[in-house]
C-alpha cells in the first residue's frame, strides 16, 4: 500500500472514530512556553499524552506513548536551541531522556518522565545565559567548549578556532562572560557532571574520566568547591525523579 492509500485510510479512520489532533496553535504555544522558561504557562498548556488529541502511532499502548514522548522531546529540544540553549546541553538532555523512555515498562513511568522533562527544560531555559549577549568570537568559543568538554581544551586551540590572538580572546571572553576561559571550562564540566549524576547511573570515576578531569579526586574536590556538596551527596539529593520536586 502506497503512502497516498495509507493517508486516505488514516483520514477515514480518524473521521470514523472522531479522532482529532491537538490544535497546532496550542501545541506551538506549549513549546514556546518551555523555550521562554515560563513554568506557569507550561503547566497551563500541559496535556498528558493519554488525552484526546494524540494520534495513534502504534497498536501497542505503551509503545504508542513512547513514540509520542520521543517526538515531544525532539520538538522541545529544537525549540530550546532556537531560544538560546547551548546545542550540547540540549542534545545531551534529549539523549538522556530518550534512553530513559526506551527502558520504561509502564504507562505510569512515561507520564512521570513527560512531566519531569518539561519542568527540567523550563528550569534549564530559566538559568541559561542567552548567546545574543556575546560577541561572535565569544559565541564561537562557548560552542567550542561545549563541543569538547570531554577533550583537552587549550587556549591556543580556542584562539585558533576564533581567529584571534590568545591574549585578546582571553580578555574578551572574561569581559563578556565574567569568567576566565579555564574557569568557564571547569564550570561547564561541573554543570555537565550534575546532569550525569541526576539522570544516569554512571559512577563518579566514570564521570570524572568522561569529562576529562585529571583524576577522580580532582573531580570530587572541584565539584565540592563549586556546589558545596560532594558528587555522592548531590546524587542522593537530586537523583532522577527528585529533580521534579524542586
Amino acid at each position: 500500500m502506497g503512502i497516498k492509500d495509507e493517508l486516505a485510510k488514516t483520514e477515514f479512520y480518524n473521521r470514523e472514530y472522531s479522532l482529532k489532533h491537538i490544535p497546532y496553535d496550542k501545541e506551538l504555544s506549549f513549546y514556546q512556553s518551555i523555550r521562554n522558561g515560563d513554568m506557569k504557562e507550561m503547566h497551563r498548556l500541559f496535556t498528558p499524552l493519554c488525552e484526546e488529541g494524540f494520534g495513534r502511532l502504534s497498536d501497542n499502548p505503551l509503545r504508542n506513548l513512547k513514540y509520542h514522548l520521543i517526538i515531544t522531546i525532539a520538538f522541545i529540544t529544537r525549540f530550546c536551541m532556537e531560544g538560546g540553549l547551548e546545542m550540547e546541553t540540549a542534545y545531551n538532555m534529549s539523549d538522556i531522556y530518550i534512553r530513559r523512555v526506551d527502558t520504561c515498562t509502564s504507562e505510569e513511568e512515561i507520564h512521570e518522565i513527560h512531566k519531569e522533562l518539561c519542568e527540567s527544560y523550563v528550569r534549564t531555559m530559566q538559568n541559561r545565559r542567552p548567546k545574543n549577549h556575546y560577541s561572535k568570537p565569544v559565541h564561537i568559543a562557548v560552542d567550542y567548549i561545549y563541543d569538547n568538554l570531554h577533550n583537552d581544551i587549550t587556549l591556543p586551540d580556542i584562539a585558533n578556532e576564533v581567529g584571534l590572538s590568545e591574549s585578546y580572546i582571553s580578555r574578551l571572553f572574561h569581559r563578556e562572560t565574567g569568567h576566565s576561559i579555564s574557569g568557564y571550562v571547569i564550570l561547564k564540566r561541573v554543570e555537565a557532571a550534575k546532569n550525569l549524576l541526576i539522570y544516569t547511573d554512571y559512577s563518579t570515576a566514570e564521570i570524572s574520566s568522561f569529562l576529562n578531569f585529571s583524576s577522580e579526586s580532582h573531580f570530587i574536590a572541584t565539584f565540592r568547591k563549586l556546589t558545596g556538596n560532594t558528587p555522592k551527596k548531590f546524587r542522593l539529593t537530586n537523583f532522577r525523579l527528585k529533580v521534579g520536586e524542586e
